[in-house]
């Protein structure tokens, strides 16, 4: 049986509609949003897997050529691994539907988004959350929904509901909200220097478009949902609880109060293998049992340090920020570098100023472009004092990186102003909790000391919360720890004038927007705290780039003077680039962007361009190159690709009878331009230069 239920949003038709397409999925759905559709899956293991530490769900979004009427390129000819776009879409459905999963259900549980039809106009990714959250609750399988996502932008000063494409260009916000009918479960964005109540404003305005998509849910809940299976209650052994508890509860305190993380751990892992060897004759093969109950009562301790207590790990206060430390110009060779350290959070990040040819092109469903700025963010296992095989970045490190990049976007100067194309590097040498946001500040200070003109310097920072029956705990500048075992991790990036970037992830059913409200705030101080740091130790770009950046010029030709200055097969551009050493790139407008290592060589090349494209005036005298004779005269090239008449009666005071007797074939003459006629030929005149030299 086809259902299908639909609603307005912002004067387009949103869509859920299931029992067409994959049938045999234990709950699938079909949204359709304009000519946008996207087909999402929900599919459970029949049976429950073994325990790891995490819930065992998996979220893939693809987005499949055919939606866009595209052949995939390479020699295959068919779609490969995901790209960055279908990675951080799957983390974006990922991370509000995670916390709604019963504790103890650990069937391992698949999301597939797969992207049917695009229409180049609105972005699949939001329908990705409302199709995860609607083919779950329509299934058996156990999930605390539904819930819906929603995109915000801001045009003129008004809100838009999931803007186009083209929409977002004229945007000063791009919000991404996923929420339930109560309570907001995941934020992340980017806006140019709005302020908190700004965003809140954005929020509360989303929240309350979201709750429509929910009611269309919940109506297809009722007419096609099925009865969902009952998780089994985990039999806990309660003897072992107390003696694991018992064993513990001298010294996993004092160990949870040791500020030095590797210390702490070292101290946790001692405890942890005393009470394994203690216990291992009453109960062999329970390690991990025993590692679980151990680690229940560590957040348990914790977290009533911090609410009951008013103690954090390490004994900071709720607001305090953790020691911080700038260095720039750490790097000799490097174009601009900086070494930020919070605490045990450490980033080196690198910025590389490269030429036109260096962008990136980036090919999407909507079309292809290219990209001037990019940041990358890698995390070491050195970093937290580990041993793992180095692969291609993890979803982790794309996610962390496209955040901090977005970050520092808003302040990246225009190509107009800055020709350069930019790379920004974070290489995470050391991290204890928000590694991110400590890329965005060290990032910041790199671009500075690489001499780009950014207009104002960007910090971040992460908060933290922990909710303990009415008790709520909003904590600044979050440890590893803290995140781990608390309720939520909201990074928040901004200037001194607003925010650029953020974004929210949560372990609990969601959070109140006077929560959200607490955390702005409290971010707001201490991003101001940051900056000053920051300042001080560089606060404004540095006036010049590096000796080892190359140099970049931008010169604008007349659209017709392209093809001369690329010449026959781009006979004339490389000559230039051999003769002068200098790259060149010319833009459809006429822009001409000359790079090289050194100043002499991109002179040389603007020089030898204005050359070519130099306009012949009246009146000039030029001295010229006899192309090619006639019984009428001579055609004279005066500039390159530009030659003129010179009739007979021209090349001497007396009457001549052979041009030939007068003129050869490559023979250097002076002449003056008599006259440019209508349609752009040049008369030349040897008696009226001679003249003009009298």
């Amino acid at each position: 049986m086809i259902v299908k239920k639909s609603i307005d949003m912002g004067g387009t038709e949103l869509s859920i509609e299931t029992g067409r397409m994959a049938k045999q999925a234990d709950g699938a759905v079909v949204i359709q949003y304009g000519g946008t559709v996207v087909l999402a899956t929900a599919v459970a293991s029949k049976s429950a897997a073994e325990y790891r530490g995490f819930f065992p769900l998996s979220v893939e979004y693809r987005e499949k050529a055919y939606a866009a009427g595209k052949i995939p390129g390479g020699f295959f000819k068919r779609e490969g691994r995901p790209h960055e776009k279908e990675i951080l879409s799957a983390r974006l459905i990922d991370r509000p539907i995670r916390p709604l999963f019963p504790e103890n259900f650990y069937n391992e549980v698949q999301i597939i988004v797969s992207v049917l039809s695009s229409d180049k106009e609105n972005d699949a990714d939001v329908l990705g959350i409302i199709g995860a959250s609607a083919a779950l609750s329509i299934s058996n399988i156990p999930f605390e929904g539904p819930i819906a996502g929603i995109r915000i932008g801001r045009i003129d000063g008004e809100f838009v509901t999931n803007p186009t494409f083209e929409q977002l260009e004229s945007s000063d916000m791009d919000v991404m909200l996923a929420a339930s009918e109560e309570s907001i479960l995941m934020v992340e964005g980017e806006a140019l220097e709005i302020s908190e109540k700004e965003m809140l404003d954005a929020l509360a305005f989303g929240h309350n478009a979201i709750k429509g998509i929910i009611e269309v849910q919940k109506e297809l809940i009722k007419e096609v949902g099925k009865e969902k299976l009952v998780p089994q209650p985990v039999e806990t052994d309660q003897e072992l609880v107390e003696k694991v508890r018992s064993l513990a509860k001298d010294k996993l305190p004092a160990a949870m109060d040791i500020n030095e993380k590797l210390e702490r751990y070292t101290a946790v892992r001692e405890i942890e293998g005393d009470i394994q060897e203690s216990l291992a004759e009453d109960y062999p093969e329970m390690n991990r049992t025993i590692s679980d109950i151990l680690h229940d009562y560590q957040k348990e301790i914790v977290r009533d340090m911090i609410v009951n207590k008013k103690i954090r790990i390490g004994g900071r206060g709720y607001d305090d920020i953790r020691d911080i430390s700038c260095e720039v110009s750490v790097l000799p060779r490097t174009h601009g570098s900086a070494l930020f350290t919070r605490g045990e959070t450490q980033s080196l990040t690198v910025t590389t100023l490269g030429t036109k040819s260096d962008e990136q092109k980036i090919e999407r469903l909507e079309g292809s472009s290219w990209k001037s700025y990019t940041l990358h963010y890698n995390f070491p296992p050195y970093s937290v004092g580990e041993v793992k095989f180095l692969r291609g970045p993890s979803r982790r490190e794309i996610g962390h990186g496209n955040l901090a990049e977005r970050a520092l976007k808003p302040v990246i100067p225009s190509e107009d102003i800055f020709p350069y194309t930019l790379r920004v590097v974070s290489d995470i040498t050391e991290s204890n909790g928000s590694s991110s946001m400590a890329t965005v500040c060290a990032g910041s200070l790199s671009l500075m000391d690489a001499g780009v003109p950014v207009k104002e310097p960007v910090a971040g920072i992460a908060m933290g919360l922990i909710k303990e029956g009415d008790k709520t705990v909003v904590l600044t500048d979050i440890l590893g720890d803290e995140d781990h075992l608390g309720d939520m991790d909201f990074k928040v990036a901004g200037t001194k004038n607003g925010i650029t970037a953020f974004q929210m992830d949560i372990k609990v059913a969601g959070i109140s927007e006077a929560i959200m409200e607490t955390a702005l705030e409290k971010a707001h101080t201490a991003r101001q705290k940051i900056l000053d740091i920051m300042n001080a130790t560089l606060s404004q770009s540095r006036e010049n780039t590096s000796p080892y950046a190359p140099r970049i010029v931008n010169m604008h030709i007349d659209v017709d003077d392209i093809g001369m200055v690329i010449g026959p097969g781009g006979k004339m551009i490389k000559s230039i680039v051999e003769e002068s050493g200098a790259e060149l790139n010319i833009e459809d407008d006429g822009t001409v962007q000359i790079a090289a290592e050194d100043e002499s060589a991109c002179e040389i090349a603007m020089n030898m361009v204005k050359e070519l494209v130099r306009k012949p005036e009246r009146g000039a005298v030029y001295t010229g190159t006899v192309k090619k004779i006639t019984n009428f005269g001579a055609f004279v090239e005066i500039l390159p690709g530009k030659e003129g008449l010179l009739h007979i009666s021209e090349i001497s005071e007396s009457r001549i009878k052979r041009v030939e007797d007068h003129l050869k074939v490559g023979q250097k003459v002076t002449v003056k331009l008599l006259n440019i006629t209508r349609d752009g030929k040049f008369d030349l005149s040897i008696k009226a230069a001679k003249a003009e030299e009298k």
